[in-house]
């Protein structure tokens, strides 16, 4: 004969059979949580149904799943906001505007034109067509005879002028390159900053994550006990 009693189910006051009795101290911390949580008055004497149980156990796993989903989200955002913040960092360093004065854009000019070919071809043709012209045209009686001393005086001029202007250039650039240097230093640092940022959140969501797994398992199993239950009942 079959057991026909039943109980009263103490958060819906609806009858089960007594093989459902499900006393509140057996209850799984984290489900028992969500149960107190809407009927505060739930202690551990009382009992529920298996059906309600398991709406619960339910709700538990749902509700980790959706803050798994927020927690993703918000490292999502928090990555995407690190990139906008690097590409800001990055477009100064690249986009930045030099200001230059007079003097340094003749330097930079100078020094360009100094060290390219074009420069030297032509200096040489000028230096070809200044002695041809005083030896074979004017049989060294012209502006410059043999051996040269105008064309002398015209080349030291200009090594002497070129020389400190290409410097004044070249000290340009160093400090140019000391400032981008300094800037690649700030980017790497923060970079460095951003990965250890990143790597702390990925261990507390793999630790936090470890933990609820482990949770939910242990619900799981609980829930194919009863059914396994139920069925030899």
């Amino acid at each position: 004969m079959k057991n026909n009693s039943t109980f009263k189910s103490a958060i819906s006051d609806i009858e089960f059979p007594e093989s459902e009795k499900i006393y509140g101290k057996s209850i799984h911390d984290p489900v028992l949580g969500l149960i107190i949580k809407d009927y505060p008055s739930f202690c551990d004497t009382d009992c529920i149904g298996v059906q309600e149980l398991n709406v619960y156990r339910q709700k538990y796993i749902s509700n980790y799943l959706s803050a798994e989903m927020g927690a993703l989200s918000d490292l999502e955002k928090n990555v995407i906001t690190s990139l906008k913040e690097d590409k800001s960092i990055v477009s100064i360093v690249e986009d930045e505007e030099e200001t230059r004065s007079f003097g340094q854009k003749i330097a930079d000019k100078v020094a360009d034109f100094g060290g390219s070919w074009t420069f030297i071809i032509s200096f040489l043709a000028f230096i070809v067509v200044w002695i041809g012209s005083n030896v074979y045209i004017l049989v060294n009686k012209g502006f410059d005879p043999y051996p040269f001393i105008l064309l002398n005086l015209i080349l030291s001029c200009i090594a002497a002028l070129q020389a400190p202007v290409i410097m004044m250039s070249q000290n340009r650039q160093e400090e140019k390159d000391r400032t981008r240097a300094k800037k690649d230093y700030m980017i790497n640092l923060k970079s460095e900053l951003e990965i250890r940022m990143i790597h702390d959140k990925i261990d507390h969501l793999i630790m936090h994550q470890q933990q609820e797994l482990i949770e939910i398992q242990k619900v799981q199993i609980e829930m194919m006990n009863d059914i396994l239950n139920q069925i030899k009942k």
